[in-house]
């Protein structure tokens, strides 16, 4: 990836503040909500699930225009929700 190096702690904020992100919004909570299936107070029981805050980035990752908002918004560099999604994911490979 670039060498880009995060840390598992540092992949949590970045996904917690990706939820903070889809959550600002009532368009983008409601898409998230209709594609997962969650009710709005799943999210904030959800919140410290390594496996959930994996999706709330892979969710992100699957609309590059949504994506590319929420890195500009937050100053990071777009590859980092995947090397992101990986380390919450356990270190597996995110396709």
């Amino acid at each position: 990836m670039d060498n880009l190096r995060l840390s598992l702690s540092d992949a949590e904020v970045i996904a917690l503040k990706a939820l903070s992100f889809l959550v600002s919004e009532p368009d983008r909570t409601g898409r998230f909500l209709r594609i997962t299936g969650l009710e709005p107070h799943d999210l904030a029981q959800r919140a410290t699930d390594p496996d959930f805050l994996a999706g709330v980035v892979e969710h992100l990752m699957s609309d590059e225009s949504l994506l590319l908002m929420f890195a500009e918004d937050n100053s990071i560099d777009p590859k980092m929700a995947a090397l992101a999604a990986e380390l919450l994911r356990g270190g597996r490979h995110v396709d």
